[in-house]
C-alpha cells in the first residue's frame, strides 16, 4: 500500500494509469472478436501504421495523436476492404500496409532530423510521454470505443461467430467489420504512447486467448478478458515502478503470467 500511494503521487504515473486502463479495456473488448475472427495480427499491423503516423508528425512538427488516430483508422478500414473486395489474404493485406507505413514514416524521419528520442519513445513506449492534452484526447476517445462498443455489442457478437448467418438476418456485416476495424485503429493509435509500436498488439491478443484457456461463452471471455486486462495492467505499471523495468515489457509480461496460470488451471480442470 505505500508503494501504490508513494506511485500516486507522481502525476504522470496517475496519468498514465488513467489512460492505460482505459486503453487495456478497449484492447481487451475488441480483442475478444478479433481473435475468434482470426485478426489478431491486425493490431500488430495498425501499429506498425500508428508508428509511421508518429514519425511523420513528429517530422513535420505535427499533434502525434492528432494526426496518427485519424491516419489507423482509414488504414483500419482500407485494411477491411482490401481482405473482402480485392482477394488479398487477411495476413497479406496486413503486411502491405503495415510495411508501406512504416516505410514512409522511417523515409519522413530520414529527411528531417533523423531517429530522435520521441521517436524511440513511440517504438518502446514511454510512461513519460503522456501530457495532459493527451490524457484528455485518450480518455475521451476510449469512452467513444467503449461505448459504441457497447450499444453495437449485439451487432458484434453476430459478425464475430457467423457471419454468413448474419448477412441472412439482415444484419450488415460489412459495416460492423468497419466499426470493429476503427475502433481497434483508435485504441492502437492512443495506447502506443505507453505500450510503444511493438508492444501493443499484446494488449489485444493476451486478454483474450488466456480467457478462452478457461471460459467458453462469448460473454464470458469478454468479461474475463477485461477483468484480466485491467489487473495485469495495475500490476505491470507496479512492476516497472518498482523494479525500474520499461512500463510496455512489464505489463506484457504480467499478460504472460497469466496466460500460463490460466492455460494450467484449464488443464487441471
Amino acid at each position: 500500500m505505500d508503494l501504490i500511494a508513494e506511485m500516486l503521487s507522481y502525476k504522470f504515473l496517475v496519468r498514465a494509469a488513467t489512460v492505460g486502463l482505459m486503453v487495456s479495456l478497449c484492447a481487451a473488448l475488441l480483442g475478444v472478436s478479433l481473435v475468434l475472427k482470426r485478426y489478431s495480427m491486425i493490431g500488430d499491423g495498425l501499429s506498425h501504421v500508428g508508428f509511421g503516423a508518429l514519425a511523420a508528425a513528429v517530422a513535420t512538427g505535427a499533434s502525434p495523436l492528432g494526426l496518427s488516430i485519424p491516419v489507423v483508422i482509414v488504414a483500419a478500414v482500407l485494411l477491411m476492404r482490401l481482405t473482402d473486395g480485392s482477394g488479398i489474404k487477411g495476413d497479406a493485406a496486413i503486411g502491405l500496409i503495415s510495411t508501406s507505413s512504416l516505410a514512409a514514416g522511417v523515409t519522413a524521419i530520414s529527411l528531417s532530423s533523423g531517429i530522435n528520442t520521441d521517436v524511440c519513445n513511440y517504438m518502446f513506449g514511454s510512461i513519460l510521454a503522456m501530457s495532459k492534452g493527451d490524457v484528455r484526447l485518450s480518455v475521451a476517445t476510449s469512452a467513444a470505443v467503449l461505448l459504441l462498443f457497447l450499444l453495437c455489442y449485439n451487432r458484434i457478437f453476430a459478425v464475430t461467430f457467423d457471419e454468413n448467418f448474419a448477412r441472412a438476418t439482415g444484419v450488415n456485416a460489412g459495416r460492423y467489420n468497419m466499426v470493429i476495424a476503427a475502433l481497434t485503429g483508435v485504441t492502437i493509435a492512443v495506447g502506443m504512447r505507453l505500450m510503444g509500436a511493438l508492444l501493443i498488439s499484446g494488449l489485444i491478443i493476451f486478454p483474450a486467448v488466456t480467457s478462452m484457456r478457461l471460459f467458453k461463452s462469448f460473454r464470458g471471455v469478454v468479461l474475463s478478458s477485461a477483468a484480466v486486462s485491467l489487473s495485469s495492467y495495475l500490476a505491470g505499471l507496479v512492476l516497472s515502478y518498482a523494479a525500474g523495468l520499461p512500463a510496455g515489457a512489464s505489463i506484457v509480461l504480467v499478460n504472460l503470467v497469466f496466460f500460463l496460470a490460466f492455460a494450467a488451471a484449464g488443464r487441471i480442470r
